[in-house]
């Protein structure tokens, strides 16, 4: 296995982003949604009004994944006022979202997602942040299982919507 770099994304890399958060969302979740579903989902969140819009917020930032210069995942983590979810106890005044690791199909098992994770950890530690919070969904047992293999602990739920679906994410946190 040959290095993995990460860098933060750039509005100059929206179509790689694009198309890496389509595909990676689409393997992800294809077979446990409808069509129809699927496509709303995709074309609502990864449009590129829809990206400019998240890359250009102050308090968010992406990073790709790269080996050999082929992208193979990605980080999306929020803070401040750009977290999905505002919570006024201690845990969301300096809290840090990881909103989305994604690493394609192809490159499960090869310690993508924790070099990802890693950098979400660190960037959590430069903004001084007391927790890591995220949500999952609940039939997503292998990311479950990453999460708590690195210490995170569930602490609430919420829906998230996939097209006209609304699904349950456990939401789960790790104190710093």
């Amino acid at each position: 296995m040959h290095d993995i770099i990460t860098h933060q994304i750039t509005l100059k890399e929206i179509t790689m982003l694009q198309n890496i958060g389509k595909q990676t969302f689409f393997e992800t979740f294809s077979d446990t949604n409808t069509a129809d579903d699927m496509n709303k989902y995709l074309n609502d969140n990864f449009s590129p009004d829809q990206l400019t819009k998240e890359l250009n917020n102050p308090h968010s930032a992406f990073y790709f994944a790269t080996i050999n210069n082929e992208t193979v995942g990605y980080l999306k983590v929020n803070w401040s006022k750009a977290q999905t979810e505002q919570h006024d106890d201690e845990h969301g005044k300096r809290a840090l979202e990881v909103e989305r690791i994604y690493v394609l199909q192809q490159y499960h098992g090869k310690k993508i997602g924790q070099i990802l994770y890693d950098k979400a950890l660190e960037i959590a530690q430069q903004k001084n942040s007391n927790y890591l919070w995220l949500g999952v969904w609940e039939h997503n047992h292998r990311a479950i299982r990453f999460y708590e293999k690195n210490g995170f602990i569930a602490f609430d739920k919420h829906i998230f919507t996939v097209g006209t679906d609304e699904q349950t994410d456990i939401m789960m946190k790790l104190k710093l």
